[in-house]
């Protein structure tokens, strides 16, 4: 059975008009309402760990996979509650350099300033029953590094947040989406099992671990939207 892995970024209240890439940003009311529509479609909401026996098909069962990018302290204050009333779990792919920090990535995009959760934070999403995965220590483009560099930016990252919350991270996204022959590889020698991308349809057991296909969630889908991206992508 298709799993769809969906993908946010912030939630929060989404800024004014022509800020650039608002559309990153749901509301804490649209992701409750996204949330209870997962329900009442019979969904599970897993974390990418507790997902991958359905994906790869030793488990069946409707579920989903639920992440976020980039580890934004408003995913910690807004989104964390949703997922405990519904009995949900999530993975956030955290970039290590910025726990504590900001999205500085960003910032040159004109995206505005938004505060990373910090250790404890993470400790804290990790005890709810959450995943900790990896998106790189400093939110790069993995496939304009040389080898060394991306390893080390795989590699380290892992370590640090293992080293933060005393649990094995295997769960990697690509920032940017940016991924090649290449980087896949080097995913794997560092350590890592599953990796998730940005190509928009729902995972199979035929799919690539290195690469899944992830759903982006955006401010501005309706309900119709969201649940055809569940049930039809």
């Amino acid at each position: 059975m298709a799993v769809p892995i969906l993908l946010y970024h912030q939630i929060a209240t989404p800024p004014g008009h022509k800020t650039p890439y608002r559309s990153m940003l749901v509301s804490p009311e649209a992701f409750r309402r996204q949330m209870a529509w997962l329900k009442r479609l019979g969904f599970q909401g897993l974390s990418m760990r507790e997902c991958m026996p359905y994906i790869t098909g030793r488990k069946t069962g409707k579920v989903a996979a639920i992440t976020f990018d980039d580890g934004f302290t408003n995913v910690y204050q807004n989104a964390m509650p949703i997922l405990h009333e519904f009995g949900f779990t999530a993975t956030n792919f955290f970039v290590s350099n910025q726990i504590g920090g900001s999205n500085e990535w960003d910032q040159p995009l004109g995206v505005l300033p938004a505060p990373c959760m910090d250790m404890d934070q993470v400790r804290q999403w990790l005890s709810a029953g959450h995943e900790v995965g990896a998106h790189t220590m400093d939110h790069v483009h993995l496939s304009q590094l040389s080898e060394k560099q991306a390893f080390e930016q795989l590699s380290l990252c892992k370590e640090a947040l293992q080293a933060i919350t005393g649990d094995v991270v295997d769960s990697f996204a690509y920032p940017y989406g940016d991924h090649n022959d290449q980087v896949r590889e080097l995913v794997r020698q560092a350590g890592y099992t599953v990796a998730g991308g940005t190509e928009r349809r729902r995972a199979t057991s035929q799919d690539d671990l290195m690469n899944l296909p992830r759903l982006t969630i955006r401010r501005d889908d309706t309900w119709l939207h969201f649940v055809a991206k569940c049930l039809l992508r």
